[in-house]
């Protein structure tokens, strides 16, 4: 018996084996859950498709998070699967790529609408459209970074992104919480994902980080996945509203030690 064994998990958001939505879904499967993953267009269900089988999951649907009917017939699609279900993954993030560079002041209406479209406002979506669903003892996780917090240098509207992002999580938490469901989320460490390659830098950072974290260490897709097993699994019924850190110590430095 695993600690996920008898709970079902949708996971939306993954997009290779890169993803940090790829070592949450190993993570599950290895504790039992049963899951659906989510894709959006035919490159990215050609990626997924093969991850699904290797972990034996047939259950794969189209969502495109900007769209309010693909979010109900994605529900529509579990309720005929599953009747109802435990776990929600948001690993779902998005700027355009010209947001990110320069400056945060020349950030345009429509890149600005855009990044809090898909990366913010698509959390409340899903759990709107999936709470008659959830089950009591359910639980809604979502991804963050540490530049909501602080400035980071070319993360730029992803960053206010994530902050309004860590803000639904605490309102959500709130609202699911009289049907006793949970939300929280992780802010994780840089890892090598399909959207961090679009961040300038980057490869700067993954280098100089494991001088700076206190563990000496970049932080892996099993790290992450490990702590959203923990979160989603019965042992965290009393933790909800909060951004855990899995980020090998680094938000605590200021300087390099």
């Amino acid at each position: 018996m695993g600690l996920l064994t008898g709970k079902r998990a949708l996971i939306m958001g993954l997009a290779n084996d890169n993803s940090i939505a790829w070592g949450i879904s190993k993570a599950f499967h290895a504790e039992g859950a049963e899951l659906c993953f989510t894709y959006v267009g035919d490159a990215i269900e050609k990626r997924v498709r093969p991850l699904a089988a290797s972990l034996g999951v047939d259950f794969i649907e189209p969502c495109n998070v900007d769209n309010d009917a693909d979010i109900d017939n994605l529900m529509v699609a579990i309720k005929n699967r599953w009747g109802t279900f435990d776990i929600i993954i948001h690993a779902i993030g998005f700027a355009k790529k010209e947001e990110l560079a320069g400056d945060y002041l020349n950030v345009t209406r429509e890149g600005f609408r855009i990044a809090m479209d898909i990366s913010v406002y698509s959390l409340t979506a899903v759990v709107k459209a999936a709470r008659p669903l959830l089950n009591n003892g359910g639980s809604v996780l979502t991804l963050t970074y540490h530049g909501s917090q602080q400035v980071a240098q070319n993360y730029n509207v992803m960053g206010v992104a994530k902050a309004a992002l860590e803000a639904s999580v605490r309102y959500l938490a709130s609202d699911l919480g009289p049907d006793n469901i949970r939300c929280n989320a992780i802010s994780a460490g840089p890892i090598r994902t399909l959207a961090a390659s679009g961040i300038s830098g980057f490869k700067d950072l993954l280098k100089n980080f494991p001088d700076v974290a206190p563990l000496r260490r970049l932080v892996t897709q099993e790290d992450v996945g490990n702590m959203a097993m923990f979160l989603c699994s019965d042992l965290a019924s009393a933790t909800t509203g909060e951004i855990i850190y899995v980020d090998a110590g680094f938000r605590n430095v200021s300087v390099k030690i």
